[in-house]
């Protein structure tokens, strides 16, 4: 316990920057991929296009690269200088945001066709048939994998390591300058990790309990 009490103002900022990283692109993966999920169930052919292409090039891509390019291709384009946290951000909240679109696709696909087909023949546009009736039932069935995406997300965090950002895959290289044993610090970062995947969890259940759908 040592290691963390002798050291606690570089676990406090890992903690912090990792907490940053996942919020901050939690909120971007989740209101990108419900557009691009949405795109991905339109009707109109272009709209589908895009929302696959997105899907296809950024999912397949490994995340170091999509880091690399906000890291370095995205401030030289702008001609800007951003805080690597900041881009940190965005790059794991444009990665994440595809697997929150096909999640959210599948979860439209539960619901049945007749729904959206009775909200058009109200007259309802195709944006108000996805907010008003069919997201707000496909949420319900998205939960679970809808966590695990960010649990991933949490985990991916790490990779932000690599590019100057502080957080908890960062702090054993801190530390090490410390004197600190590494693998006394190893087992302390599992633990912490360990510990929000369960609060993850824990709100999940809350989730599924709140909106369980009757069998």
């Amino acid at each position: 316990m040592n290691v963390i009490t002798d050291n606690w103002d570089i676990w406090s900022e890992a903690l912090g920057g990792t907490l940053a990283l996942f919020f901050g692109g939690a909120a971007i993966a989740l209101v990108l991929g419900f557009i691009v999920g949405a795109m991905r169930v339109s009707p109109i052919p272009v709209a589908r296009a895009v929302g696959t292409a997105y899907v296809n090039i950024i999912r397949n891509t490994p995340l170091t690269l999509v880091f690399f390019a906000f890291a370095f291709a995205v401030p030289i384009l702008l001609q800007v200088r951003i805080p690597f946290l900041t881009l940190g951000i965005i790059a794991l909240g444009i990665y994440t945001a595809t697997y929150v679109a096909e999640t959210i696709r599948s979860g439209i696909n539960t619901v049945p066709v007749g729904q959206a087909e009775a909200a058009r023949a109200l007259g309802l546009p195709f944006g108000q048939v996805m907010t008003l009736v069919v997201l707000p039932q496909a949420f319900r069935s998205v939960i679970p994998p809808m966590m695990s995406v960010f649990i991933a997300l949490l985990k991916n965090t790490t990779v932000a390591a690599g590019f100057s950002v502080v957080n908890l895959g960062s702090v054993r290289n801190y530390l090490s300058e410390r004197g600190a044993d590494q693998m006394v610090v190893i087992l302390w970062v599992m633990v912490i990790f360990v510990a929000l995947v369960l609060l993850l969890s824990w709100v999940q259940r809350i989730f599924e309990n709140r909106w369980r759908v009757a069998r």
